[in-house]
C-alpha cells in the first residue's frame, strides 16, 4: 500500500492550505489515518488523526482550532485543512495509516500520537509558511 500526499506549497502567514492523502489500493482503508510533520532540524511530530469507522478526531495542541482533518470514504482519501497558518507550521507533512485494528492501547493517553502506532507512511509534502 502506498500513501500519496499532495497539496503542499509556499504561502504567507495567515493563509490556508488543504493537504490530501490517497491510498494506492482502493481496498485498503486503515483503521486510523493521520498526519505527522517534521520541521527543519526537529523530530517528526504528530499533527492529527481520524478513526475511519466513526470519524472521531485527535489533534496536537499546537494545531487545535486551526487544522481540521476529515475523510472521504468514497475516495478513500484523508484531508488536512490548515487555516491561520504560522511560520512555525513550516514542515514536511507526512500522511500515515494504521492497518492494525484499533484497541484500548491506541486510545490510551496519547498513544495515538506515537509513530509506532502506524504502519504505512507517505512520502511527504512540503509546506512553507513565510512571515
Amino acid at each position: 500500500v502506498q500513501l500519496q500526499a499532495s497539496g503542499g506549497g509556499l504561502l504567507q502567514a495567515g493563509g490556508s492550505l488543504r493537504l490530501s492523502c490517497a491510498a494506492s489500493e482502493h481496498t485498503f482503508i486503515g483503521y486510523s489515518r493521520g498526519w505527522f510533520r517534521q520541521a527543519p532540524g526537529k523530530e517528526r511530530e504528530f499533527v492529527s488523526s481520524i478513526t475511519w469507522s466513526d470519524a472521531s478526531t485527535r489533534y496536537a495542541d499546537s494545531v487545535k482550532g486551526r487544522f481540521t482533518i476529515s475523510r472521504d470514504v468514497a475516495k478513500n482519501t484523508v484531508y488536512l485543512e490548515m487555516n491561520s497558518l504560522k511560520p512555525e507550521d513550516t514542515a514536511i507533512y507526512y500522511c500515515t495509516a494504521r492497518a492494525r485494528p484499533l484497541g484500548i492501547t491506541y486510545f490510551s493517553g496519547t498513544n495515538y500520537a506515537k509513530e509506532e502506532e502506524y504502519d504505512y507512511w507517505g512520502q511527504g509534502t512540503l509546506v512553507t509558511v513565510s512571515s
